[in-house]
C-alpha cells in the first residue's frame, strides 16, 4: 500500500474557493487527531472556513496537496501578527495521515518558503506542538530554530513550541 502511494500523483496548487470545505475539514480533523482542539489552538481560528478568502491578500499564499486527486493537506503563509514586516507565519499545515512520509511536507514547505522570501519577507516563524514530533524534526531539518518564546501575536496560546528561520 506505501508504494502504491508514492506511484500516485502529488500536485501542490494554490487554493482555490471551492477548496474551503475540505481544507476546513482537514484542518478539524488533524487537530482533533493531535488533541488540539480547545481555547489557543488554530482549530478555533475564523479563517477556518474561508482559507481562500483570508490568504487573497497581498503578502500572503496557501497551497493545498493533491494526492491522485484528491485534496489532502495544505500550508501557507502570511503575515506574522503583532511583529514586524519583515516576518512572516508558516500557516495551518496538516497532513491528511495517508499524506505523512511522502516527502510531501518538505516540498510543501520549500514552496511556502520560497514564496515568503519573493514576498519580501525576510524571517519565518512558526508555532507548533510538542507532540506533533514529525513536523519538529522536518522544520529542524529546513534550519528552523528553537525559540524560548512566542512571537508576535497569533492567539494560539496553547502551542508549546515556537521556531524561527531565516529566510
Amino acid at each position: 500500500m506505501h508504494q502504491d502511494k508514492r506511484k500516485a500523483t502529488v500536485r501542490i496548487r494554490p487554493i482555490e474557493k471551492n477548496d474551503n470545505a475540505v481544507i476546513a475539514d482537514i484542518i478539524r480533523l488533524v487537530m482533533t487527531e493531535f488533541e488540539a482542539i480547545g481555547c489557543g489552538f488554530s482549530f478555533n481560528d475564523t479563517e477556518v472556513d474561508d482559507m481562500y478568502s483570508a490568504y487573497a491578500t497581498n503578502r500572503s499564499a496557501f497551497f493545498v496537496v493533491e494526492l491522485g486527486g484528491r485534496v489532502l493537506g495544505c500550508g501557507g503563509f502570511g503575515p506574522l501578527r503583532g511583529a514586524d514586516e519583515d516576518t512572516c507565519e508558516l500557516r495551518k499545515m496538516y497532513f491528511r495521515s495517508e499524506l505523512r512520509g511522502l516527502g510531501v511536507g518538505t516540498r510543501l514547505l520549500g514552496l511556502c518558503l520560497e514564496e515568503a522570501a519573493k514576498a519580501g519577507y525576510r524571517q519565518c516563524y512558526l508555532e507548533t506542538m510538542d507532540s506533533m514530533e514529525q513536523a519538529r524534526r522536518l522544520y529542524g531539518r529546513h534550519g528552523f530554530k528553537y525559540l524560548q518564546h512566542p512571537m508576535g501575536n497569533t492567539g494560539h496560546t496553547s502551542c508549546g513550541t515556537w521556531m524561527v528561520r531565516e529566510l
